[in-house]
C-alpha cells in the first residue's frame, strides 16, 4: 500500500465485492508495520470473526495473532433496539399501545437501523470512544448519504416537540440520538477532511458493482467527501487456456475493466486478483496484498481432485413446479442488489410463457434490465407482457401526496427534514407497492412475476400503521371480510411466492437469510431460494483455480439448503453477453441436470 495513509478509512460497496477481506488485509499489514490499528464493523451480516479468525465482540478486544491490531463489531440491530427503545419508552402511559407499535415499526427500516449505527461509531471518529488512542481506525462500511444529508439538516436536530411535531420516520426524537449535533459536526467535518479520512470504493470487474462504485462515489462527491479510491476485487486470470469457461470469464472481466465509468477513472485504482482459497485468518489477508505469500499458501494447497459438482436442479424444475400447482399466480424475486433478481425473474416468466400460460413481467427497476434481457431473446416471447413501474415516478406521487398533507403547517426547516426523510429507501418502497398493487390483482387470472418484493419492515410498516387497510376500507362500502388488500395477497401462499435470490458467497447468504427473517416477522416465509453464479454446476473444468472457487462454493450451498431453505434451485455461472438465451438454450438441452 503505497498511497498515504489516513487515520480514517472507510470500504464501501455491495454485498459480497470483499469490503471485509480487503479492509482487514490493511488493518493486518498496518499493524505489521506497527502501527496501532483498530477495524470497526458495523455491518448487519458482518464475518469480521471469520475472516480474522479471531473472537470479535461489542468491546475493543486485540485480535489474536496479530500485534497492534483491534476490534470491534458494532451490531446495527442491537443499536438500532436500543434506540427505538430510547424514542417510545418516554412515551409508555402516554400514548395508546397502539401507537407505540406503530412507531416501533417506523423505526425499524434500514434507513433507521443506519442512523442508529453512524451514531454509535461517530464516537470512533469524534474521540470519545473506549480503548486509548489508535493510529488509523478502519471501518468495514461506510454511511449512506442519505443518513448524512438527514442528520446535517438543522431542522433534525430542532426540538422533537416543537418544531418537529409528526417527527421523521427514519429518525423520531433526537433526543434518542447519543450525538450531540455538535459531535455530528465534528464528525463530518472529518470525513470531508481527505487530510483524515479516504473511502475506498471496492467493487469487482462486473457491470453492476462498478456501477455501483460509480453512483456511490458521485453521491460522496456531492456531499464534500472527495478522498476516495478504486479498489477492484476478484479479477479472474485463467490458469488453464484448455477450459473455454475459464478463457470466457477472463475476456468478459477484461472487458468491464475496459469499461469503467467515467467518473471512476479519475480515482487512483488498485486490483486484487480472484483466489483459489477462501480468505480467512490473518495469513490469508497478508497474502491479498504480498503475491511471495499468495504463492506459498497456493503450493502447499491440496483438494482440486475433490468432487466439485453440487447437485443442485435449475429453474425449469421450479417452473414445472409453479405451473403444476394452478395456472395463475404471484412470483416475486428478492434479494440484494447484484445478486441476479431481474435475471432469475425474467428466466422464470419467459419459461412459463413458452409452456402456454399467460405472464406479466413487471419491473421496478429504473435501468429497465427487465426489456435488456427480453430484447437478447430478438422476439418478444408468445403469452408474454412486459410492464414497468418507475420508482421514481411512483415516489414523487407519493413524496407529493405526503408533502401536501404533512408538511403544510411545517416551517421552513420541517419541511426540508420532512422532505429528507421521504428520500429514505422505505418511502421508495411503500410508494412502489402501492403501484404493486395494481398487479398483484392480476395474479388471479394470470401469472405475474416481479422483478422485486418489498421488505418485511414495508409490510408491517403498511399494515401496523393501518394505512394501507384503512385506505380501502374507507373507500368502500363493501363488507369487510370480503376485501382481500395486497398485503393479504402476499400472505396467501396458494396465490403469492416469495423466491429469494443469493450467490454461492457467505456475505449474499447472510444479507438473504436477513431479508428472510424480516419476512418472516410479517407472516411470510420464501417459497424457495435460488442460487445464482454457481461455477459448482459446471461439470467439465479443468482449470484449477475454478475447481477450487466451485469446492468453496459447496459449503455455502450446503448451509443454505441445511439452514435456510425449504427447496433450492440453481443458475450455473454463464460467462454470456446475452445471458439469457444461453440460460435458456441450457435448460432446453439439459433439463435439470448440471452443466456437462
Amino acid at each position: 500500500m503505497t498511497q498515504t495513509i489516513t487515520p480514517y478509512m472507510f470500504f464501501t460497496g455491495k454485498g459480497g465485492v470483499g469490503k471485509t477481506s480487503l479492509s482487514c488485509a490493511h488493518a493486518v499489514k498496518m499493524a505489521d508495520e506497527g502501527k496501532k490499528v483498530l477495524i470497526v464493523s458495523t455491518d448487519p451480516a458482518s464475518n469480521l470473526s471469520d475472516v480474522l479468525d479471531s473472537p470479535v465482540h461489542e468491546t475493543i478486544e486485540p485480535v489474536k495473532g496479530v500485534k497492534n491490531l483491534f476490534a470491534i463489531n458494532i451490531n446495527p440491530e442491537v443499536s438500532a433496539d436500543e434506540y427505538r427503545k430510547r424514542v417510545t419508552d418516554p412515551m409508555k402511559g402516554l400514548v395508546s399501545e397502539a401507537e407505540i407499535k406503530k412507531m416501533n415499526e417506523e423505526l425499524s427500516g434500514a434507513c433507521t437501523t443506519e442512523i442508529a449505527s453512524f451514531d454509535e461509531f461517530s464516537r470512533f471518529i469524534s474521540g470519545e470512544h473506549e480503548g486509548g488512542k489508535f493510529d488509523v481506525i478502519v471501518f468495514d462500511t461506510a454511511p449512506t448519504g442519505h443518513t448524512l444529508r438527514l442528520l446535517e439538516l438543522p431542522a433534525a436536530w430542532a426540538s422533537f416537540s416543537e418544531e418537529n411535531p409528526d417527527g421523521a420516520s427514519c429518525l423520531g426524537p433526537t433526543s434518542a440520538l447519543k450525538s450531540s449535533q455538535e459531535r455530528y459536526n465534528t464528525v463530518v467535518n472529518t470525513l470531508r477532511d481527505g487530510n483524515k479520512t479516504t473511502f475506498y470504493l471496492v467493487a469487482r470487474a462486473d457491470k453492476s458493482s462498478l456501477k455501483e462504485a460509480s453512483r456511490t462515489s458521485a453521491e460522496l462527491v456531492e456531499l464534500g467527501l472527495k478522498q476516495q479510491q478504486l479498489f477492484i476485487n476478484g479479477v479472474f486470470k485463467a490458469t488453464d487456456s484448455d477450459d473455454s469457461l475459464a478463457q470466457k470469464m477472463e475476456a468478459m472481466a477484461n472487458k468491464q475493466l475496459e469499461l469503467i465509468p467515467e467518473n471512476l477513472l479519475e480515482l487512483t485504482r488498485q486490483t486484487f486478483p480472484l483466489l483459489p482459497y477462501n480468505v480467512l485468518g490473518a495469513e490469508k489477508l497478508r497474502s491479498l496484498l504480498d503475491i511471495s505469500i499468495r504463492k506459498e499458501i497456493v503450493s502447499q494447497s491440496t483438494g482440486s481432485d475433490s468432487t466439485w459438482t453440487s447437485t443442485l436442479i435449475g429453474l425449469d424444475a421450479l417452473v414445472e413446479e409453479i405451473i403444476g400447482e394452478k395456472e395463475f399466480g404471484l412470483i416475486m424475486t428478492m434479494g440484494k442488489g447484484g445478486v441476479g433478481k431481474t435475471l432469475a425473474a425474467s428466466a422464470i416468466a419467459v419459461m412459463i410463457a413458452q409452456k402456454g400460460h399467460e405472464v406479466l413481467l413487471t419491473t421496478t427497476d429504473p435501468a429497465a434490465h427487465v426489456q435488456d434481457f427480453i430484447n437478447q431473446l430478438g422476439d418478444l416471447p408468445d403469452h408474454l407482457t412486459i410492464d414497468r413501474i418507475d420508482p421514481k415516478v411512483e415516489t414523487q406521487r407519493y413524496t407529493d401526496k405526503v408533502l401536501q398533507q404533512k408538511g403544510k403547517n411545517l416551517d421552513e426547516g420541517g419541511r426540508k427534514l420532512l422532505l429528507e426523510d421521504l428520500k429514505s429507501p422505505c418511502t421508495e418502497e411503500v410508494a412502489v407497492f402501492h403501484a404493486f398493487s395494481k398487479a398483484i390483482h392480476q395474479a388471479k387470472r394470470k401469472f405475474v412475476v416481479i422483478d422485486t418484493a418489498p421488505t418485511g419492515h414495508t409490510l408491517l410498516l403498511l399494515d401496523t400503521a393501518g394505512s394501507y387497510h384503512r385506505e380501502i376500507m374507507r373507500g368502500t362500502g363493501m363488507d369487510v371480510s370480503k376485501i382481500k388488500t395486497p398485503y393479504m395477497n402476499l400472505e396467501d401462499s396458494s396465490l403469492s411466492k416469495v423466491i429469494l435470490i443469493s450467490l454461492p458467497e457467505t456475505t449474499p447468504m447472510r444479507e438473504a437469510a436477513a431479508l428472510q427473517d424480516d419476512l418472516k416477522r410479517a407472516g411470510i416465509s420464501p417459497y424457495a431460494w435460488v442460487i445464482n453464479q454457481s461455477l459448482s454446476m459446471h461439470e467439465g473444468i479443468t482449470d484449477a483455480l475454478l475447481k477450487k472457487r466451485a469446492i468453496a462454493e459447496l459449503k455455502v450451498i450446503k448451509e443454505i439448503e441445511n439452514k435456510h431453505a425449504d427447496k433450492t434451485f440453481g443458475i450455473p455461472f454463464l460467462p454470456e453477453e446475452n445471458v439469457l438465451p444461453a440460460l435458456l438454450e441450457f435448460y432446453q438441452n439439459s433439463p435439470t441436470k448440471n452443466l456437462a
